[in-house]
């Protein structure tokens, strides 16, 4: 096995970007002076999302969604092999990782969209609670996530996080991508820029 580039910039910017957001929005959500640095954490968080939807469908071969969301025997096989001690390695996002992945992009959707509402004083108090709710299950399934990074690490003998920040990992040469895009990630920079500030206004 040989330290192959498995994750471009694009993506671990907009990884660390959207842990930063959320971490930000979580910590100023039950504060009123800091009610606009909550909202342009939020927009920030939509944002990348929104750039990672995309990028799902165009990015490089393990940012894609075909790569990483499998059916639910995949899942399973692969929760089951971590008990056995003898779970599949995967270059990208593993069975589990990917719903995980999947569920977290969905929430943080739900959570920026209902957020904003409330921001505009629509929808009352029901949906200020609801957007409570919704932030709760994210950081729940966030916290789910990172305990799934950690098991993986150990099982696998390898450091997942690290991996998130060079972009490598073992893996077979023909499992690398061909480039880290670090042009996209202005692109990503700036749409998220423009998101935070749309949402906050």
């Amino acid at each position: 096995m040989n330290k192959i580039l498995v994750w471009d910039w694009p993506v671990r910017i907009g990884h660390w970007l959207l842990v930063g957001a959320f971490a930000l929005a979580w910590i100023t959500g039950d504060s009123e002076e800091w009610r606009l640095v909550h909202a342009f954490a939020g927009g920030t968080v939509v944002g990348v999302i929104l750039f990672r939807l995309l990028w799902g469908f165009v990015g490089t071969r393990h940012a894609r969604f075909t790569s990483f969301v499998r059916g639910p025997g995949a899942v399973l096989d692969y929760v089951f092999g971590l008990l056995r001690g003898d779970a599949s390695k995967y270059a990208g996002h593993n069975a589990a990782g990917g719903w995980a992945i999947v569920a977290l992009l969905a929430l943080g959707l739900l959570t920026g969209a209902s957020g904003w509402l409330v921001y505009q004083d629509l929808g009352g108090e029901w949906l200020e609670e609801v957007h409570e709710a919704l932030a709760t299950g994210m950081l729940t399934v966030a916290a789910v996530h990172v305990a799934g990074v950690v098991v993986s690490s150990l099982a696998h003998r390898e450091n997942l996080v690290r991996s998130m920040l060079t972009g490598f990992k073992f893996g077979r040469p023909d499992e690398a991508i061909a480039g880290a895009r670090p042009v996209v990630v202005m692109l990503l920079l700036v749409w998220v820029a423009a998101c935070a500030w749309w949402l906050a206004r």
